[in-house]
C-alpha cells in the first residue's frame, strides 16, 4: 500500500522537484479526457511546483476537468492552444476562499482558479479556461454557488496573457486588493448568466489592461471597491468591448476611493446600458480620472455619471460612509453613433455636486424623435437607488445631455447630431454653477437632418 501511494504521488510530484521561476515544468498525473476529475492531481502539482521554488506549469493539449484550484507563489499556468481547463459542473467541487456580499446582496467568492496572498503568479498561453457556467447552474436547485472563472485575492505581481476565458458562472476575472498586475491580449466570452462581468478590479493598485477583447453579459471592464481600500493607478487601453450592460465602469460598489485612472483608445459596440459609467454611491471619492479616444457604435447612453448616496458596505466589520465626491474627471475625444434616448446623463446630489468635470471633443449621434411633452418630464432625485442610466425611467427631458447638481463643468467642442427632429431640449441644466463657458451656444452645436 505504501509503495502504491508513493507511485501515485510520483505521477505529479517529481516534475516540480527542481523547478524555478521561469523554468517550464511538464504537467503529469492529470488526465485530459474532459471526464476525469483532476482537482487533487492538479492542486498537488501546483503545490509541489511552488514548494520547489516555482515555475511555468505546462498544460499540453487536452481537456482537464477540475474543481477549484488555488495558485501558489511563483507558479504560472501555461495552456497550449488545444489545452482547456474545464470547470466541474458539480457545485460541491468549488471552494470560497474569500467570501463577500456583492452589490445585489448575493454571497460571492467561489472560483475555478484562485490565488490568495500569492506573489509572482500568472496565467498564460493561447489555451482556454471554460467554466461551463450554464451547466453549473443547471445542476443546482437554487443557483447559490456561482463560481467566478479566475480570482486574484491580495496578490502581487500577476501576469495574465493571451488566454481565452469563457462561460464563467459569474464574474469572469476578478482582482481584489491586488497590486502590480498586467493583463494583455486576453479574450473573454461570458454570456447567459447573471453577473457575467468581464474584468473586475476591486480595491486594486497598479494594474495595466491592454489589448483585451471582451464580450460579456454584465459590465465589460469594471473598477469597484467593495472594501475601504482604494482602486488606484489603473490603466486600460486598446480594448474591444461588447456587453449587455456597461462598457467602461467605475462603481457601482464604491466604498473605497477611485483615483489616478486612465482609460484610452478603446472601441465599444453593442452596449446595452452606458458606454462610460462613473458611479460613486457608497461614499467613495472618485477623482483624477481621464478617459479619452473612445469610439462607440450602438450604445444606449454614451456617458452616464452619478454621485449618489446608497451607502452600502460589503464585508462584515466595514462601516458605512457619508456621501463621497466626484471631481476632477476629464472625458475627451469620444465618438458615438447609434445611441439611445440621450447622449450624456450627469447627476449629483443636492448639496453634493459633481465638481471640475471636463467634457472635450465629444461627438454624439442620437436618434431624435422626442416630443415637447417629454421635455417637461422631471427626473426624481433617487439618492439611494442602484445607479444605471435608466434609474429615472427611460424618458429623458433632453436628448443631447442632462446636467444636474454640478459645479465647475467645462464644455468644449461638443456636437450632437439627430437622425430625426426632436421636440425635447438639446440640453438641460439644473442647479449648475461655475459653468465654462457660461454661454454654451458657441461650444455645443446641433445638426438636424
Amino acid at each position: 500500500m505504501i509503495l502504491q501511494k508513493l507511485f501515485l504521488a510520483s505521477l505529479f510530484l517529481p516534475a516540480c522537484l527542481w523547478a524555478a521561476p521561469g523554468q517550464v515544468v511538464e504537467l503529469s498525473g492529470a488526465v485530459g479526457d474532459g471526464a476525469t476529475l483532476n482537482t487533487v492531481a492538479l492542486q498537488s502539482a501546483i503545490d509541489a511546483c511552488s514548494a520547489a521554488g516555482g515555475g511555468i506549469l505546462h498544460f499540453p493539449a487536452g481537456r482537464y476537468l477540475t474543481g477549484t484550484l488555488q495558485l501558489k507563489d511563483n507558479v504560472t499556468l501555461h495552456l497550449d492552444a488545444d489545452a482547456t481547463i474545464l470547470g466541474s459542473t458539480n457545485a460541491a467541487d468549488y471552494r470560497n476562499l474569500d467570501p463577500f456580499i456583492d452589490g445585489t446582496g448575493s454571497q460571492m467568492g467561489y472560483a475555478l482558479i484562485v490565488a490568495v496572498g500569492a506573489h509572482h503568479v500568472g496565467l498564460e498561453g493561447p489555451g482556454t479556461l471554460d467554466g461551463q457556467g450554464r451547466a453549473v447552474k443547471a445542476a443546482q436547485a437554487h443557483y447559490d454557488i456561482r463560481p467566478f472563472l479566475v480570482r486574484w485575492v491580495k496578490c502581487q505581481d500577476i501576469t495574465v496573457q493571451d488566454v481565452h476565458l469563457i462561460n464563467s458562472g459569474a464574474w469572469t476575472m476578478n482582482f481584489f486588493q491586488s497590486q502590480n498586475a498586467t493583463v494583455t491580449g486576453v479574450t473573454i466570452r461570458s454570456l447567459g448568466l447573471v453577473n457575467n462581468d468581464g474584468i473586475d478590479l476591486d480595491s486594486c493598485a497598479q494594474v495595466d489592461l491592454k489589448g483585451c477583447t471582451i464580450n460579456s453579459g454584465d459590465d465589460a471592464i469594471c473598477l469597484k471597491a467593495t472594501s475601504p481600500a482604494p482602486c488606484q493607478d489603473i490603466t486600460a487601453e486598446d480594448c474591444q468591448l461588447q456587453t449587455h450592460c456597461n462598457g467602461i465602469k467605475l462603481g457601482t460598489e464604491s466604498l473605497g476611493d477611485f483615483t489616478r485612472i486612465r482609460v484610452s483608445h478603446c472601441q465599444l459596440h453593442d452596449v446595452q446600458l452606458a458606454g462610460i459609467a462613473l458611479y460613486s454611491v457608497d461614499g467613495a471619492h472618485l477623482t483624477d480620472v481621464t478617459i479619452s479616444n473612445i469610439t462607440m457604435e450602438r450604445v444606449t447612453v454614451p456617458i452616464s455619471i452619478r454621485l449618489g448616496a446608497r451607502l452600502k458596505v460589503f464585508r462584515a466589520g466595514d462601516q458605512p460612509k457619508p456621501p463621497g465626491t466626484l471631481r476632477d474627471v476629464t472625458i475627451r475625444d469620444v465618438q458615438a453613433t447609434g445611441t439611445g434616448p440621450i447622449g450624456m446623463l450627469i447627476t449629483g446630489l443636492p448639496g453634493h455636486p459633481i465638481e471640475n468635470l471636463t467634457l472635450d471633443d465629444i461627438h454624439l449621434e442620437v436618434p431624435g424623435g422626442g416630443t415637447a411633452a417629454e421635455a417637461a418630464v422631471v427626473l426624481g432625485e433617487k439618492p439611494a437607488t442602484y445607479p444605471e442610466w435608466n434609474m429615472y425611467g427611460k424618458v429623458m427631458p433632453a436628448y443631447g445631455f442632462y446636467l444636474r447638481h454640478a459645479r465647475g463643468v467645462t464644455f468644449s467642442h461638443i456636437s450632437i447630431t439627430t437622425q430625426k427632429p426632436d421636440g425635447r431640449h438639446l440640453y438641460q441644466l439644473v442647479d449648475v454653477t461655475a459653468l465654462h463657458p457660461a454661454d454654451l451656444s458657441g461650444v455645443v452645436t446641433l445638426k438636424n437632418p
